[in-house]
């Protein structure tokens, strides 16, 4: 069965004055638009994993599910609240992907090159390019669902890798993929990344 596909938008956009990043205009559509496209292309369900009023996500069509914890924990409280929601499907998945929603162009086989690496249901597989992980774009077990909501009873385990690396895990790397973009997993976090993004935007094949 395919992983469900979550849509990580919590993020508190410090640096670009607060907000939503992912409803930010890019070339005529919100940013996390390009994000949940490619996600869509590759799994048969997505959510959206937001905090607060949740109207704000409702054009999208997509289940908007907030944290399961309160406070804002950071990724692995919306990687968490995937596992968990997974768990409530009729055909509950072996895993979940996360994806960023400030990542429009990350790469359309992501999916596949994360399960390839997997091998088992027991396996997180994070993304990685130029040397970098990153830990908002991975493969999870939902069989560690538990085993995450017991780590982040602790206020003070809210990075990723510290829980990762409890547990059976690998990398998938990937590499630069043309389209003047220095790194597929391209972020934004400034507005000269969200200028930047525009030009993108406007050459690269959705």
């Amino acid at each position: 069965m395919s992983p469900l596909g979550v849509l990580l938008a919590g993020g508190l956009s410090r640096r670009m004055g607060g907000g939503d990043k992912g409803l930010l205009p890019l070339a005529g559509k919100p940013v996390m638009a390009y994000a949940l496209q490619r996600l869509q292309k590759q799994v048969d369900d997505v959510i959206i994993n937001a905090n607060g009023d949740p109207n704000r996500f409702a054009a999208f069509g997509l289940p908007i599910i907030p944290d399961s914890l309160s406070g804002f924990a950071g990724p692995l409280a919306g990687i968490l609240t995937g596992l968990q929601y997974a768990q409530t499907m009729p055909e509950k998945p072996d895993f979940i992907i996360t994806v960023a929603s400030d990542t429009p162009f990350f790469p359309l086989d992501l999916k596949s090159r994360l399960i390839e690496k997997a091998k088992n249901s027991q396996t997180i597989v994070l993304a990685s390019s130029n040397t970098r992980k990153h830990p908002t774009f991975g493969l999870w077990p939902v069989s560690l669902c538990e085993d995450l909501k017991d780590w982040l009873q602790n206020e003070e385990n809210r990075k990723v890798l510290l829980w990762v690396e409890r547990h059976n895990w690998k990398i998938a790397n990937f590499d630069y993929n043309g389209n003047d973009l220095e790194d597929p997993f391209f972020n934004i976090n400034t507005p000269q990344d969200l200028q930047k993004a525009e030009k993108l935007a406007m050459g690269i094949l959705l």
